[in-house]
């Protein structure tokens, strides 16, 4: 396959990124300070905003640097392989971290938006976390699939 078919996608994995780079620069000691400043008596409460955001962040790059790598595998022509299954399971696995940051995080989310009588805050949240799951599921089907073509063609190469 020619190196340049995927370079679209990869093009697209990396402005992806940069969203979620800037919120963490910008956004999230904007959100910190202002929990703190909502919820007064609770003086670790931007501790755990930087470990919710931050620590889903981490995982974030992580998959987001294995699609970029399963990108060069199908550039070149290992798209069909245990490298690309162990990609896809890295990705599974980072989703269902994120799920889980996020997951743990309502709560947060809970005391922001009943301070600001904001529900839609919570409902962002829960995004989060359904959208997260999707991608889990998702790349485990994908895994599974690519991980039965894999069996199937090394079955075609024994027979001939």
């Amino acid at each position: 396959m020619k190196m340049g078919t995927t370079l679209f996608l990869k093009i697209a994995v990396f402005l992806i990124g940069l969203p979620i780079l800037a919120l963490c620069i910008f956004l999230v000691p904007e959100i910190a300070s202002y929990s703190l400043e909502l919820n007064s008596g609770i003086n670790y409460l931007n501790y755990l905003v930087f470990l919710l955001f931050y620590g889903a962040a981490i995982p974030f790059y992580f998959a987001l640097y294995q699609a970029f790598k399963l990108l060069i595998y199908i550039d070149h022509s290992h798209a069909f392989s245990n490298l690309s299954v162990n990609a896809l399971k890295r990705i599974k696995i980072c989703a269902l971290m994120i799920s889980t940051f996020f997951a743990a995080g309502l709560p947060l989310f809970y005391l922001i938006a009943q301070e600001e009588d904001a529900p839609g805050i919570i409902v962002i949240g829960m995004i989060i976390v359904f959208a997260s799951l999707v991608i889990a599921v998702f790349a485990a089907v994908l895994q599974r699939l690519l991980q039965e073509a894999i069996e199937i063609k090394s079955e075609n190469d024994l027979v001939v």
